[in-house]
């Protein structure tokens, strides 16, 4: 038995999203053999990989085809893909990819959906960061219970002060609620808004990040042309709700991204349904289904759809985000699918960025 036969026999598993097999994609590194016990790493390209289970039996069927049934050991460890809209200039050179979470419109959950999903691609074991890009009505800190918590200061070089992100659930967070009192209104015209998320760019210290997700305000504005001034994002997750109005809006938002030339990963259908705590019926409150059908007419990806549920309001309230408080719940699992699904788009897009298009699965 050689490393080759081994190799050879893994070469017969293949990648349902890019197409090929592990071996020609380098996933598989490190191969040690030891009498009849073999050993190697498999290397996916996001610890939120959706099919990580499916991957990991393949391959162990495969390798002990050729080294016997009980002989066969795998680690399983994960490098975040790098999608080509990346950081450029001076600006975030230590994060690999950047994602807008974006909607048309206010009150979709916006904020909730972006806290979630950056808790749970750290529980997945990423390095992730959370920036409130939402100056006039940053909710990032109450939704983390840091409202009265203020951030660090660090000195970089003789003329220059970084200032420290606040750290919750194990991501890394900046807002602008943690420099003003929360009382207290922002009242600033556009530029100025502007300049200060371009701060939270420049002059926040964020070290190395897999992601950084921009939780950004409703609408199409000056914040949101800002951001995509600044940085080649890797792409953005638009936030709906069912019913037309929001749809509508969503539309909008999904338009102005595809006219800056930012891909979008996605979209996410909240308040898709509410289950009776009592009777278990399913209502449709706002309708369901329109997100998915936008997805399908704008030939984006639909990413999952969330329920609407007392536990979720109830964690955002109280600074416990729900994946990371009730993980097995119906929500928690619905924004662990999401989370999952939306690295999944991320990888492809990197994938595709040296290897030409990739046929997605909607």
């Amino acid at each position: 038995m050689t490393e080759s036969d081994i190799l050879r026999a893994l070469g017969s598993v293949q990648d349902p999203d890019l197409h090929r097999d592990v071996v020609s994609l380098g996933m598989i590194k490190d191969v040690v053999i030891k009498g009849s016990k073999v050993s190697f790493t498999f290397e996916l390209t996001t610890p939120s990989c959706p099919i990580r289970g499916e991957l990991e039996r393949a391959a162990l069927e495969a390798a002990e085809g050729v080294a016997g049934a009980g002989n066969v050991e795998i680690k399983m460890t994960a490098r975040v893909a790098q999608a080509p809209h990346k950081a450029s200039g001076d600006i975030l050179q230590g994060v690999r990819n950047t994602i807008a979470i974006a909607s048309g419109k206010g009150g979709v959950g916006k904020s909730t959906v972006a806290a979630n999903l950056a808790v749970q691609l750290a529980r997945d074991g990423a390095r992730v960061g959370l920036l409130d890009a939402d100056i006039y009505g940053p909710s990032i800190p109450l939704m983390f219970g840091l409202q009265n918590a203020k951030p660090g200061a660090r000195q970089v070089t003789a003329d220059k002060v970084m200032m420290i992100p606040l750290e919750a659930e194990g991501i890394k967070i900046m807002s602008i609620g943690f420099l003003v009192d929360p009382d207290q209104a922002v009242v600033w015209r556009g530029p100025m808004a502007s300049g200060a998320l371009k701060q939270f760019m420049t002059d926040v210290d964020w070290g190395e990040l897999d992601y950084l997700l921009f939780d950004l305000p409703p609408g199409t504005g000056d914040i949101q042309l800002t951001l995509v001034q600044s940085i080649s994002l890797t792409g953005a997750v638009i936030v709906t709700t069912p019913q037309d109005v929001a749809l509508a809006d969503a539309t909008k938002g999904i338009r102005m991204f595809e006219k800056v030339q930012v891909p979008v990963l996605g979209i996410v259908e909240n308040m898709s349904y509410f289950n009776c705590s009592h009777c278990g019926e399913r209502e449709e409150i706002f309708a369901h289904g329109g997100g998915r059908t936008a997805a399908s007419n704008f030939g984006v990806p639909f990413l999952g759809e969330l329920p609407i549920t007392t536990a979720v309001r109830v964690g955002s309230d109280t600074g416990h985000p729900i994946v990371a408080t009730d993980p097995d719940s119906i929500a928690g699992k619905a924004f662990a699918s999401i989370a999952s699904e939306m690295a999944r788009q991320i990888s492809i897009l990197a994938y595709a960025s040296e290897n030409g298009p990739v046929q997605i699965d909607l």
